[in-house]
């Protein structure tokens, strides 16, 4: 439980802030950049004065929903492919090899490859191209952790009795890599964290006067000595929920077998 509360009460405060923030999020309350408990806003002002709480309680909802899909999306697609993959070497191998070539682009042309050709973009195009850039590498992790699941005598038997692929997948291979599934998955909304995050930094994804935790330390840079929390609280929010889902995903975890630690 020591691991999971935080994980819990970060994620309701992201999804429920809009609920609890004092203020409007675009409703100047103070001076730009006023010190953190000036006109009754407690972490101050932002570069137009807006309440930098309320604005921190708005901006965590669409990165929590946009970088769980991101983790949902990419354990499923990776799941499938890996242990694919690994009942069918032929098709492993072409997978590989498709994965080799993603993995060789950079994270932020990638990121801009996808938003820039994304008919409408926001936060659908960041899902798409955090989903494009974690595919590869989860893909590979999955493969490499089936493998000895699909070597054991009871897949074999499975093959050997006509089962479809799927059944195999399904059935046989992935109840047998739980600690695998929940392993990728915690890692793959970090890494969701992390790419849609990047592109708010970079005006690529949400766009002002949008709440966002990334958006809101770009905004706020320039006040960083006058008002130090518009810049750390959002920071701070971020690194929290990253950290704090990776040890629930932990947490959460069944304890791992000898097979898969070989392959972890």
């Amino acid at each position: 439980m020591t691991r999971l509360l935080p994980a819990l009460v970060l994620l309701l405060l992201a999804l429920g802030g809009p609920f609890l923030a004092p203020a409007p999020m675009d409703q100047p309350v103070t001076v730009p950049y006023g010190p953190a408990g000036a006109d009754g806003a407690l972490l101050g002002g932002d570069q137009l004065g807006r309440d930098v709480l309320s604005r921190l309680l708005y901006g965590g909802r669409d990165l929590v929903l946009s970088s769980v899909a991101v983790a949902v999306l990419v354990t499923a697609i990776a799941a499938v492919l890996g242990v694919a993959g690994a009942l069918h070497p032929r098709f492993g191998r072409f997978v590989e090899r498709a994965t080799d070539v993603f993995m060789l682009l950079p994270a932020v042309l990638g990121i801009l490859l996808v938003t820039q050709a994304w008919p409408s973009g926001g936060s659908s195009a960041l899902v798409i191209a955090a989903v494009a850039l974690g595919v590869p590498f989860a893909v590979r992790f999955m493969t490499a952790a089936a493998a000895p699941v699909v070597a054991t005598g009871y897949v074999e038997a499975a093959v050997a009795g006509g089962e479809r692929t799927w059944h195999l997948i399904i059935r046989e291979v992935l109840p047998n890599l739980r600690s695998t599934v929940l392993a990728l998955f915690g890692l793959r909304f970090v890494e969701g964290v992390y790419v849609i995050s990047t592109a708010a930094f970079l005006q690529i994804g949400p766009q002002p006067p949008a709440a966002d935790w990334a958006l809101m330390i770009r905004e706020n840079s320039a006040g960083l000595v006058l008002n130090p929390w518009a810049v750390l609280a959002p920071g701070i929010a971020i690194a929290a929920l990253a950290m704090s889902v990776n040890l629930a995903a932990d947490a959460l975890t069944p304890k791992i077998r000898t097979s898969e630690v070989a392959v972890l």
